[in-house]
């Protein structure tokens, strides 16, 4: 029996160990064929037909975006629109087929598009105004966005290549009397708006050598601009062009007279495809469009806020090592009547320091919003470090941010439900209605105002009707029975019980210092949480307004960290100030201490507008300083409830140290 019971083990273990290696095995294998929805690889054989299609025009001038066709480009007899994610319809992408098509791996030179006959005064006015706005054309292959190539010299003098997003519509130059080139510098000619309508594409392939498959690794355009002659009579089918001609050798350059767009011009539309193979593999193929050429600034970035933490990590452990632990210890050895009146410091107002504040119905709802867009932006930042929000699936970002944020009204109803509750109130229901509606009310309507603006200019940036109403749905169908969910589960709760008694009758606050009054220590309090991100916010603005990749998750994650543990430590010290000082209304102070890097925030955006931007018109300034308050918005909700959280566990943890009678 015995030796029959060791052969069943020993066969227990071996089965379980084949089951751990299938296990193993199968999870390797579904790693290996796991792809963000997407983004998953398309392999072609040689002379798969393959179409490009067009997304929109963007401009970082008036950072309005239009569709492709809102342009007399050559356009197919039925335009299809492409399915949008949220974040896609949000940003403007509006993404269609086009007549651009190509054979794999099968050079192809001077394909004609189409013809039109004669540019109308119109066309040629709009053509003119995206020229001077510095329009470019957003295309897509392969999930992959068009991109021209521009060279970079790195600190050690190597070659770098980097991508720039789309090509122009066009160019603006100076021609004189005899159709020369003017240089910008000189006076004299006339400036004169040219059409790009011949496109040069590169595309880099990477092929398997067992399968003889590729894979696009790379779209890269070069631009011309050429005005086209050809054999009469035009034939649609058959057309020889004289300007671009591969049987007669003959190719487009910079040396050919450029197309003008002016009314009565006749346009040809044309371009080749050049095929590249490289040793690029499909993983990396977004390399070169995220190519990080600052990482010396980031990493600047990263010490500069190290530093901060590092110096309020000091005051802050002064504070609780000695100066607090030698309070506690005196406090708790008064023992004679004469020796606790004659005391003073922060222990003098224990029986007024949890005194519920004025508003604070508001302070819990804010307290709430903050929670909720702290847990928005966090949870996001951990989809985007495991690789979920990557650029090459288009509106991933936005669409998270969305969609988390309406799932954290739970969170805001719970922590501004038990935050009310502690400040006694009894209306849960209209505190959950407020916790719900106040930030989102103020967004939508700010949102509303940039939307109509939007949509008089009749650009791709305006939300269409049914966004706009799966966004209310996702507000009053989804947030605001969280938010409800949430304060319900926080009423049925065991109550917040403070360490100490609130005497009945309100103590005097004694004459304060300036340097100690709200308004000094709210704007001193902002300043080290702005430090610590104000060079990361750089980078994070350019990426929006000047349409650039942003995907250095690993660097924001660290700032969004060192920024929560600076807005905790300098609330912490400001309010333990503040109660030395016998000033026991602490509680919006908590709040708006490290909230006023909002006003800093707001402030350096203010000064990058003016710096850093060419906005051409009013609605693009209105649309910037509009999602700028927003933005300021939020984060004064979130830095405010991490400060306010940070003082309220510690007021709390220092008057329960000590010995009341």
């Amino acid at each position: 029996h015995a030796r029959r019971r060791r052969r069943e083990m020993s066969s227990m273990r071996a089965s379980s160990r084949a089951l751990v290696a299938l296990l193993a095995l199968a999870l390797c294998v579904a790693a290996e064929a796991f792809y963000l929805p997407g983004v998953a690889p398309q392999d072609y054989a040689r002379d798969d037909i393959v179409y490009m299609k067009v997304n929109k025009l963007s401009s970082t001038r008036t950072q309005l975006p239009f569709e492709y066709y809102s342009l007399p480009y050559c356009r197919p007899h039925k335009v299809a629109h492409s399915l949008e994610n949220l974040g896609e319809v949000l940003r403007g992408d509006r993404i269609e087929n086009s007549l651009y098509s190509f054979e794999m791996r099968l050079d192809q030179q001077c394909k004609v598009v189409c013809k039109i006959d004669s540019l109308t005064a119109s066309q040629a006015g709009d053509f003119a105004a995206k020229i001077e706005d510095e329009y470019r054309v957003m295309m897509i292959l392969d999930n992959l966005p068009v991109a021209m190539v521009r060279m970079l010299q790195n600190e050690d003098g190597e070659q770098l290549k980097t991508y720039e997003r789309g090509f122009p519509v066009g160019f603006k130059a100076k021609i004189d009397a005899d159709g020369a080139w003017v240089p910008p510098d000189v006076d004299g000619g006339d400036a004169k708006a040219f059409i790009n309508n011949h496109v040069r594409f590169t595309i880099l392939y990477h092929k398997d050598d067992d399968t003889d498959l590729a894979r696009i690794v790379g779209f890269e355009a070069e631009p011309f601009s050429v005005k086209h002659t050809y054999e009469a009579p035009w034939n649609p089918d058959m057309s020889i062009l004289e300007t671009c001609n591969a049987h007669r050798m003959r190719y487009v350059d910079y040396d050919q007279p450029p197309q003008e767009a002016r009314a009565g011009e006749e346009v040809i539309f044309t371009y080749d495809v050049l095929f590249k193979p490289s040793d690029i593999r499909w993983a990396s193929r977004w390399d070169t469009y995220l190519l990080m050429t600052d990482a010396q600034i980031h990493w600047f970035s990263i010490v500069n806020s190290m530093m901060i933490v590092l110096f309020l990590s000091g005051m802050v452990a002064l504070i609780m090592l000695r100066t607090l632990r030698r309070d506690i210890t005196k406090y708790n050895e008064l023992e004679t009547a004469e020796e606790a009146a004659e005391e003073s410091g922060w222990k003098l107002v224990h029986g007024d320091v949890f005194r519920p504040p004025k508003d604070f119905d508001l302070l819990s709802a804010l307290v709430g919003t903050g929670a909720q867009v702290a847990c928005m932006f966090a949870v996001t930042l951990v989809f985007a470090l495991l690789g979920f929000l990557s650029p090459a699936n288009r509106g991933a970002l936005m669409t998270a941010m969305v969609t988390l944020y309406v799932a954290a009204g739970y969170v805001n109803g719970y922590v501004s439900g038990s935050l009310y509750r502690t400040f006694k109130g009894t209306n849960w229901v209209l505190n959950a209605f407020v916790s719900a509606t106040l930030y989102p009310g103020v967004i939508f309507v700010v949102f509303c105002v940039l939307n109509m603006l939007i949509w008089h200019a009749k650009s791709s940036g305006a939300v269409p009707f049914g966004t706009f109403f799966l966004l209310i749905f996702l507000w009053f169908g989804v947030s605001v029975p969280l938010v409800y969910a949430g304060a319900y589960h926080a009423l049925k709760t065991e109550k917040i019980e403070h360490p100490m008694r609130t005497n009945k009758i309100p103590r005097q606050v004694p004459a304060q210092a300036w340097y100690m009054s709200d308004f000094v220590q709210v704007l001193v309090g902002g300043v080290l949480p702005f430090g610590a991100i104000f060079i990361e916010l750089f980078f994070i603005m350019t990426s929006l307004w000047l349409h650039q990749f942003y995907y250095i998750f690993g660097f924001l994650g660290l700032v969004f960290l060192i920024l929560c543990i600076t807005c905790a430590e300098i609330s912490v010290m400001l309010c333990y100030f503040q109660l030395v000082a016998e000033n026991h209304r602490w509680w919006w102070r908590a709040f708006g201490t490290s909230a006023s890097s909002a006003l800093y925030l707001f402030g350096y955006g203010c000064h990058y507008f003016s710096t850093k931007l060419e906005v051409t018109n009013k609605i693009s300034a209105a649309m910037f300083f509009g999602y700028l308050f927003i933005s300021s918005a939020l984060f004064f909700a979130m830095t405010g409830a991490v400060g306010f959280a940070a003082c309220f566990w510690f007021v709390r943890t220092i008057y329960a140290s000590v010995k009341l009678d």
